[in-house]
């Protein structure tokens, strides 16, 4: 069942969904090599709770951290801990908040040191296939317009592996609700969408194949061929028009182009 929101309802939701985005940018702002991928939690969850919030992933289903953070052929779900970054390495930071009743949950993939250009291509592209994605959350659509979007642009011009077993959804009181937002599938397919839909958009791509494998943890989903993988997501509320974006880049962008430890496409 959809669950609709009224405008004060979103209003609320995008303080949630900017929350985010603000660890985020709080840990664009100190990520660097010789970091454990617990100390980038500790920061992010202390940063969440300091500005009076909770993370919406720890003790989440038994989840025990408070961010996933993904590394290399990690796609999603990587549990942080005493993994030490490396340079060249892609650190991906899922962060998720609960704050005033609604969650804002938020991912952005970084290249940490001197990284290949490929691989900074597919950060690139996955990035550009969200927005892409995000251009059909109008009212009227459907969830397939942003699937194909997204599919289109990431696996059919570029050659990249979209992944098919983890996707997008509703995001609201519940940190998922219906409907769930596939990164892959066709035009004029899905729920139609109206006035008041609260989705999570999230392509995960892959540099080569899209199959991918849980690890025995049971929780971090590894590309099956070893290659590396992106993940973007933002928090959209569907209008009629244009899409209207709760989470923000904009601070990330600026922390990540100001920190000389990180590694951006020219």
């Amino acid at each position: 069942m959809i669950h609709y929101k009224t405008k004060e309802e979103i209003e609320i939701m995008r303080k949630s969904a900017l929350l985010v985005s603000a660890a985020l940018a709080a840990v664009a702002k100190e990520l660097k090599p010789g970091m454990t991928t617990e100390q980038v939690d500790t920061l992010a969850g202390q940063f969440i709770r300091d500005n009076g919030a909770i993370p919406s992933f720890l003790n989440y289903k038994g989840f025990p951290k408070n961010t996933c953070i993904s590394v290399n052929e990690a796609v999603v779900h990587g549990i942080p801990g005493a993994y030490v970054i490396k340079e060249g390495d892609v650190v991906s930071v899922d962060v998720g908040v609960f704050l005033n009743g609604y969650h804002g949950d938020s991912a952005y993939t970084f290249a940490v040191g001197q990284t290949p250009e490929n691989i900074l291509k597919l950060l690139a592209a996955t990035k550009a296939s969200l927005y892409k994605g995000i251009e059909k959350a109008v009212v009227g659509n459907r969830i397939g317009d942003i699937a194909y979007a997204i599919q289109e642009y990431t696996e059919k011009e570029r050659g990249y592996g979209v992944v098919r077993e983890l996707v997008g959804h509703g995001l609201g009181q519940h940190l998922h609700e219906d409907p769930q937002v596939p990164n892959y599938g066709k035009r004029g397919s899905g729920p139609v969408m109206k006035e008041g839909l609260v989705i999570a958009i999230e392509p995960m791509i892959n540099l080569g194949k899209k199959d991918v494998e849980y690890n025995e943890d049971g929780w971090t989903v590894v590309t099956r061929d070893g290659k590396a993988s992106a993940h973007f997501e933002h928090n959209v509320a569907v209008t009629k028009g244009k899409a209207d974006i709760l989470s923000s880049f904009a601070e990330i962008e600026a922390a990540e182009h100001a920190n000389p430890a990180l590694s951006v496409l020219n």
